[in-house]
């Protein structure tokens, strides 16, 4: 009966293949500016004619740059000229090795003399065999140091901390800013607990879930057929407040659980999980539990005919997430005293509830309870079964 909990929602992927070709150049610029030590880096590309450079970049050499092995040495340091760097930018939805190969192969073998490095970037993925081939023809340049960047490397540098304004600028995604909105998150997460722990303690206490934004609320509007589910305000059996959020109950049923602990079954016509007063209760309501009263009776003596080591609830609850809870009121109103739970993100099949549930099936011992896993292929028939409904599977 319960249901998989959702996967945890993720950063979605950066989208470097919508940047303009020119911004893109910009991005890759920016990240480049502490990868090396750099005299002056020159947006070439921005010209319109580059030469094969969309950036140019001249590294200082120093004598933590070239190795030096005595005073002479690091003196001859201080007279090296500048390392200079091929900086070209792609913003391609792919590039196959041939392709790769042509970009390298317009690098004449004058100008690769006089480079120290290149990093090649663009806006896809490369496969092994580009990877390969990028690193093999710039051995073949006599290029000291050449990198490759595909959409995970710029990805992997604009997610550390130092990058985070350029995240922003181009992508309008900022870790700080999340990390202090979650901040504040949490903050009121645990404000709510408290709350709910204050003003609903002990479990057992009735509650209306109301959707903040229902402006119907006493009255549910006439023309709508199925009044229930219309109205986006109920009344639910507090249980507890757990790391999910707060449970209520949604469903309890008398139940069997065999002596092996797999075999089951429960009564299902009848739910003890109704409150006990509503005031928008209708007559469809009243004739619905005219019927669940008789049901109850024939199950409860089955129920009652069973071995106590074998009676057992089945009991399910509806978890409402903290962050789903605007306020709580604990004096509630003259349609219903006991504490309102304001709530948001109503959705119309699940209410303001997760898409999961939690189900609890155990026997009555205190002492010596017992519980089973609800599995429907090990449901046995002890309590009678409802009638399907018209189109309902077998």
């Amino acid at each position: 009966m319960a249901k998989k909990p959702a996967p945890t929602r993720a950063t979605g992927p950066l989208h470097f293949e919508d940047l303009e070709p020119h911004r893109f150049e910009d991005l890759v610029r920016r990240l480049i500016y502490d990868f090396r030590p750099w005299r002056q880096l020159e947006a070439t590309g921005r010209s319109g004619s580059d030469e094969g450079f969309d950036a140019r970049g001249f590294e200082i050499t120093t004598s933590a740059t070239a190795p030096v092995d005595s005073e002479e040495d690091e003196a001859a340091v201080e007279d090296l000229p500048d390392r200079v760097w091929l900086i070209q930018c792609k913003r391609e939805k792919s590039v196959a090795p041939k392709k790769l190969g042509q970009y390298l192969d317009a690098i004449s073998a004058d100008e690769a003399g006089r480079l120290y490095g290149i990093v090649f970037a663009a806006a896809c993925d490369f496969s092994k065999a580009a990877r390969d081939l990028f690193r093999t023809r710039t051995g073949e340049l006599g290029v000291a140091e050449a990198h490759l960047w595909g959409k995970g490397e710029p990805e992997d540098m604009l997610y550390q901390p130092k990058n985070d304004d350029v995240l922003f600028t181009f992508f309008g995604v900022s870790k700080h800013i999340r990390q202090r909105s979650l901040s504040a998150e949490v903050r009121r997460r645990l404000a709510v607990k408290r709350k709910a722990q204050r003003v609903l303690e002990g479990s057992g206490i009735e509650v209306l879930v109301r959707d903040a934004g229902d402006e119907r609320y006493p009255f549910p509007s006439e023309n709508e057929t199925d009044k229930v589910r219309a109205r986006r305000w109920s009344i639910y059996r507090f249980e507890d407040c757990r790391h999910d959020g707060l449970h209520v109950l949604w469903r309890r049923h008398l139940a069997f659980i065999d002596d092996d602990g797999v075999a089951w079954d429960f009564a299902e016509g009848m739910d003890d999980a109704s409150p006990y007063k509503n005031p928008w209760r209708t007559e469809e309501d009243d004739q619905l539990i005219q019927k669940h009263d008789e049901v109850r009776v024939k199950a409860m003596a089955v129920w009652d005919a069973l071995p106590e080591k074998n009676r057992a609830w089945l009991e399910e609850w509806l978890v409402l997430p903290y962050e789903n809870v605007i306020d709580i009121d604990e004096k509630g109103d003259e349609w219903f005293e006991g504490p309102h739970i304001y709530v948001v993100d109503f959705d119309r099949e699940r209410g303001p509830f997760r898409r999961y549930t939690h189900v609890k099936l155990a026997t009555i011992g205190q002492w010596s309870s017992r519980q089973a896993p609800a599995n429907p292929k090990t449901r046995v028939e002890k309590f009678a079964r409802m009638p399907k409904a018209e189109g309902e599977g077998s």
